[in-house]
C-alpha cells in the first residue's frame, strides 16, 4: 500500500506538502473511523481542480433551467420541454447526461402531477392549467456531472399543490441547514422529515439522493426517512444531491410497468420535488447547481 510522506505533495493535487494540506484532514478521519463512524472513500472526495471543473457542468445545467423556466407554460407538451433542453445543452458544448442514461431515452426528465420522477417526455403530454411539474435536468461537460431540478406551477394552480411545491422548496432550505463538516448526513433526512410530517405529507422512502460530479451517480446515498447522527460522515469536498420526493398523500410509490422508468404515487396523490447539488465546504455548504 502507497503510504504519502509527510513532504510529498498532497494527494488532492493543491502542489502544497501533504502535511500542510490533508495531513490533518486524514487523521482526522482516522479518528472518527476509528470512533465508528462510517467515513467516506477518497475516490469520492473532490479536488480544487475537479471542484472547479464541475462548477463548469453546473454553470450550463443552470443556464438549461433557466431556459425551461423563461419558455414553459400551459399547451407546451413535456418532449418540447425535451427538445430545449437537449438543444440548449448541445449548444453550450455539453452533453445531456441522462440521453441513452441504462437505456434511458431522453435528455430530461419531466414529472407531472402524480408522478413522482423519471417522467419520460412524450408529444402527447401538454401541460395544462393547474398542473405542476418537475424538470430534472443532468449535464455532461468536459467528462464533470452536474444535476438538479425545479418545479414549475402552470397557470392556476390549486392552494393546495401550491403549498406542496412551497413545502418541498422550504424542506430543501431547513436540509440545507444541516449540511456541516464532520457531522453525519442522517441530519439531513431527519430535518426534511420532521418538516414535511408537520405538514401532513409523505416522504418518498425508496430513492434519494446521490453523489455526483465524477460520475452520475456516487457514494454517498442521501435518504429523507434517515435519523440524526446516522449516515456517512460529512467532509469538506463531499458533493452530492438534496432532491427529497414529497407526496400530498401516503409514501407509497409504484414504477410504470411498459416504460420501466416513471415513478407514480400509488394513491393518485401529487408529488413534488426539487433538486440541488451541494458542495461541503470546511464551514458548511455551497449549494453548486439549482
Amino acid at each position: 500500500m502507497f503510504l504519502i510522506g509527510r513532504n510529498d505533495p498532497c494527494w488532492c493535487g493543491s502542489g502544497k506538502k501533504y502535511k500542510q494540506c490533508h495531513l490533518a484532514f486524514d487523521e482526522k478521519l482516522k479518528q472518527f473511523k476509528r470512533e465508528g463512524y462510517i467515513v467516506p472513500k477518497k475516490k469520492i472526495i473532490k479536488t480544487p481542480a475537479q471542484i472547479e471543473a464541475i462548477k463548469e457542468s453546473a454553470k450550463i445545467n443552470i443556464a438549461v433551467l433557466d431556459y425551461v423556466a423563461e419558455h414553459i407554460k400551459e399547451g407546451v407538451s413535456t418532449e418540447d420541454i425535451n427538445t430545449w433542453v437537449h438543444e440548449e445543452t448541445i449548444r453550450q458544448g455539453a452533453t445531456p447526461a441522462t440521453l441513452g442514461y441504462q437505456g434511458y431515452p431522453k435528455s430530461v426528465c419531466t414529472s407531472v402531477n402524480d408522478e413522482v420522477c423519471h417522467g419520460i417526455p412524450d408529444e402527447n403530454i401538454i401541460l395544462k392549467d393547474g398542473d405542476i411539474i418537475n424538470v430534472d435536468c443532468s449535464t455532461i461537460y468536459n467528462g464533470y456531472f452536474s444535476d438538479s431540478s425545479r418545479m414549475f406551477c402552470i397557470g392556476n394552480v390549486s392552494d393546495e399543490k401550491k403549498k406542496l411545491v412551497e413545502d418541498v422548496k422550504k424542506s430543501i432550505e431547513l436540509g440545507l441547514e444541516q449540511v456541516k463538516p464532520w457531522t453525519t448526513i442522517g441530519n439531513i433526512g431527519q430535518a426534511i422529515n420532521d418538516f414535511a410530517t408537520e405538514q401532513g405529507y409523505s416522504v418518498v422512502r425508496e430513492i434519494g439522493g446521490h453523489g455526483v460530479g465524477l460520475e452520475f451517480h456516487e457514494d454517498p446515498w442521501v435518504g429523507y426517512v434517515t435519523k440524526r447522527d446516522t449516515g456517512m460522515l460529512m467532509v469538506p469536498g463531499m458533493m452530492f444531491t438534496i432532491e427529497p420526493m414529497i407526496n400530498m398523500g401516503r409514501p407509497e410509490i409504484y414504477q410504470d410497468a411498459d416504460n420501466g422508468w416513471t415513478i407514480y404515487t400509488e394513491d393518485g396523490s401529487p408529488s413534488a420535488q426539487w433538486e440541488v447539488q451541494v458542495l461541503v465546504t470546511e464551514d458548511g455548504y455551497e449549494i453548486i447547481s439549482y
